[in-house]
């Protein structure tokens, strides 16, 4: 597999939009880790010192007397209460602040995505744009939790250990140990780093073609049989399940060398500092106890760098995510999409109107006009592919005019598909006006036709409902997404596509009536796409459409409004 290239811009837009969301908080948190880490190794190298001087001050009565205990035991009594309160502060901030880092992104991202047709891009690769909200927002905080916190930590301890050497010993003494640390514990995760890269990548490739390839065989597998495929499909599961295996097989490998590396140097820094020690103590520079609580130190020093071990071992995914997320973090924000407002007394204005949907050189409507007056109803007819839900998606601000000028007020859009979501009716509903109480609810469920419905449910509002409405019949699924339509008080302009499509004769009209006669009541204005008469005859104009082109315009009460209405499919 190719790495795709990573560029150092596309890295600090990352890092910059984490860490311009909670500065203070993340700085904290890693300065807290840093405290963890040097309180450690300092209790660790005091209570060396400790342990030594008591014993040898015990050999002897009059040192024994005059030796001081309670100072360096208050000192160790502080520094594992510290210890305790720091690492209980940094796990508490940087994770807290890791949760927030990332719902601000996942929101910037959400912002950054919701253009104009971005429901279409939505409907054509869900996945993806899931994955990018979900696996790929989460593999960035190794960034911080795995790679910067402890890269920090880690320079932490090598400075200390140097210190404490220096100090104590002598300064080659401390310049020879801090560059050990640094080559040794930076340089193996470094090379794990890049060693892990590709793998790490195709991890991530992999694990996101296993949870496509599953979720295809659980949500389609009736298809699937009836098309003869589902073999087919689990079979493409082994295989991307088989990638996956593969690739933890080799990070599983490559995080234990790296670890057996930290170790081994560990050893080696051990051994050095015994045998350091050792010569200092003999040369009469440094006693028993100082030498313990050198040792003691370059024991613990090491151990920061091996906590880079999964940050390594991850960078690559992490890098992967960079690479995908960066360019839409750079892009600016989603602006309002609904068109200028048009002047009074006009609900939508379109003059010499040009769309085309996005990878189209070909306008899929051509020099389209309308001037709709408020509370006036029209219906755009004509075939399949004619232009009309085209028209629909303008007027809604889903698509951007190449041509022309379109002014609209507020609209709200009925889609051919009633969208329901996994929740209860209530949060169905409250799509539309989060804040409206039940009672209004109710209201418009008793509108739309629906609330005998919902009252017969076990828990009425409470009542839960699968993935697309699942659980609900095409008729009431519909009459729910108009009772969402009714809930919408902020929109003087209805977009109704096919509004009534898939129902039956009676539940198509008496879903019909009541859309007109809240129409009516509420004086919207509508503009309804369709190629059915039932639907056709709520209008008071006719725009027939044949191949993006407007061809006629008739009436209410002419000849050729009601010739243009028996051509349509009858019920």
């Amino acid at each position: 597999m190719r790495s795709p290239e990573l560029h150092a811009g596309e890295v600090r837009t990352v890092l910059r939009a984490c860490l311009q969301a909670q500065p203070r908080t993340l700085a904290l948190g890693a300065g807290l880790a840093l405290l963890t880490v040097l309180a450690g190794m300092a209790l660790l190298g005091l209570s060396g010192w400790f342990i030594a001087a008591t014993a040898l001050a015990g050999l002897q009565a009059a040192t024994a007397i005059v030796f001081d205990v309670f100072m360096p035991s208050a000192g160790i009594r502080l520094l594992a209460i510290g210890r305790t309160a720091s690492r209980y502060g940094e796990r508490l901030l940087t994770h807290d602040a890791t949760l927030s880092v990332t719902a601000g992104l996942r929101e910037q991202l959400f912002r950054g995505w919701a253009q104009p047709e971005a429901a279409r891009r939505l409907h054509a690769r869900p996945a993806r744009l899931l994955f990018r909200l979900t696996a790929d927002i989460d593999a960035l905080e190794s960034l911080y939790l795995r790679v910067m916190v402890p890269a920090l930590s880690a320079l932490g301890a090598a400075l200390l250990a140097a210190v404490a050497f220096g100090v104590f010993a002598a300064a080659w003494v401390g310049g020879a140990v801090v560059l050990w640390l640094l080559l040794c514990g930076a340089g193996i995760a470094v090379l794990t780093a890049l060693r892990a890269r590709r793998a790490s990548m195709r991890r991530g490739l992999a694990l996101e073609r296993l949870r496509e390839r599953v979720v295809d065989l659980v949500a389609g597998q009736t298809e699937l049989v009836m098309a003869g495929r589902i073999d087919a499909q689990c079979e493409a599961v082994a295989r991307a399940d088989a990638r996956l295996l593969r690739a933890e097989t080799e990070l599983h490998r490559l995080e234990a060398r790296a670890g057996w590396a930290w170790g081994a140097g560990s050893a080696l820094l051990l051994s050095g500092s015994l045998m350091a020690a050792a010569w200092l103590v003999d040369a009469g520079r440094i006693g028993a106890p100082v030498a313990a609580l050198l040792v003691l130190l370059s024991l613990a020093a090491m151990e920061p760098f091996a906590a880079l071990r999964r940050g390594a071992v991850e960078l690559g995914r992490s890098l992967l995510a960079v690479r995908r997320i960066a360019p839409r973090l750079k892009l600016p924000q989603a602006e309002a999409t609904t068109p200028a407002s048009p002047e009074a007394g006009i609900a939508a204005q379109c003059v010499g109107l040009v769309l085309a949907h996005a990878g189209s050189a070909l306008p899929a409507v051509a020099g389209f006009d309308l001037c709709l007056e408020k509370g006036e109803r029209v219906a755009i007819v004509g075939a399949s592919g004619a232009g009309k839900s085209t028209v629909l998606a303008a007027i809604a601000g889903e698509l951007h005019p190449r041509g022309g000028t379109l002014k609209a007020l507020p609209a709200c859009w009925l889609t051919q598909r009633s969208e329901l979501f996994q929740d209860d009716v209530r949060g169905n509903l409250r799509l539309a006006d989060e804040n409206a109480d039940d009672a209004r609810l109710w209201q418009a469920l008793q509108d739309a036709g629906l609330a005998e419905d919902v009252h017969a449910m076990p828990q009425g509002l409470g009542t839960r409902l699968g993935e697309g409405g699942l659980g609900l019949s095409g008729g009431q699924a519909r009459r729910l997404a108009l009772a969402r339509l009714l809930l919408r008080k902020d929109t003087p302009l209805w977009l109704l596509d096919e509004p009534s499509e898939g129902l039956d004769t009676r539940t198509a009209q008496d879903v019909l009536e009541r859309l007109g006669h809240e129409a009516q009541r509420q004086r919207r204005s509508l503009v309804v796409a369709t190629h059915l008469r039932r639907e056709a005859a709520l209008a008071d104009r006719l725009l027939c459409m044949r191949g993006g082109i407007v061809v006629a315009d008739h009436r209410r009460g002419t000849p050729g409004f009601e010739a243009a209405l028996r051509e349509l499919r009858p019920d």
